[in-house]
């Protein structure tokens, strides 16, 4: 809830009557009086490998420097590749490419999503496949935030919701809530809708790596809360007391 702090303040004292998120930076549990009615068209929801030197994750040499300050992220490329020196990469956008060329890292991570939005997407080398790197929970999705008691700006903003969207990030949100995660912990999850049908495959990662834990589930659109929060409980279980300690769960 960080990034949307400043924000929600401005929305709850009513200096503001709309706020516009990135979906994945919301707290699970928003401050009182304040909903979310509204999700913009999911966007691209997969990772962009970054680099001025390699193609993809695989090309990078032994011991490269991979620059993220995402939790998520650098536990997902210690599983993959942990012979990867993982350096500490912050800043938006721009700073972050500064810092490639620079020499800081030879490969950042950064959402498609993000990149296409700022019209940059000639700086993605390649994607990553969201079955082996799951993105965040919401990602690529916008959120559109008002206060409850707000009709008037519910109703001007209603015409602009993405049904699916809404649904998928309901099912994601649920599970991370179970999970109790942010975005200081590493949890993947993708999820598909198909007819009336949700599917959804989830992960928890222990910030180096080495250890994780994958769960499926599958039910009915309609119940996507339930079953993310569903899906949430399973992964818990599964990782256990020592696991999700680690991760801070």
């Amino acid at each position: 809830g960080l990034c949307s702090k400043e924000i929600e303040e401005a929305l709850a004292e009513a200096r503001i009557d709309v706020g516009v998120h990135s979906a994945k930076d919301l707290a699970t549990i928003l401050p009182d009086g304040l909903i979310l009615p509204v999700f913009l068209e999911r966007e691209d929801i997969r990772d962009a490998f970054v680099s001025l030197t390699a193609d993809t994750l695989d090309d990078l040499p032994r011991g490269a420097r991979f620059g993220t300050s995402s939790i998520r992220r650098a536990a997902q490329i210690r599983r993959h590749r942990p012979d990867l020196e993982i350096v500490p990469f912050r800043g938006n956008v721009d700073t972050r490419l500064r810092k490639l060329a620079d020499g800081i890292a030879d490969a950042t991570l950064l959402a498609v999503a993000g990149l296409n939005r700022l019209g940059r997407a000639e700086e993605i080398r390649s994607v990553l496949d969201p079955a082996w790197f799951p993105p965040a929970p919401a990602q690529g999705a916008i959120a559109i935030e008002c206060r409850e008691s707000d009709g008037r700006a519910i109703e001007l903003v209603a015409a602009l919701d993405h049904a699916p969207t809404a649904t998928a990030v309901a099912a994601e949100r649920a599970m991370l809530r179970e999970l109790d995660g942010s975005c200081r912990t590493a949890i993947g999850v993708v999820t598909d809708l198909t007819g009336s049908r949700i599917a959804m495959k989830g992960e928890v990662l222990s910030p180096d790596g080495d250890a994780w834990v994958e769960e499926e589930i599958d039910g009915l659109a309609a119940d996507a809360a339930a079953v993310g929060a569903e899906l949430g409980r399973s992964l818990r279980a599964r990782a256990g007391p020592d696991l999700m300690a680690r991760i801070g769960g």
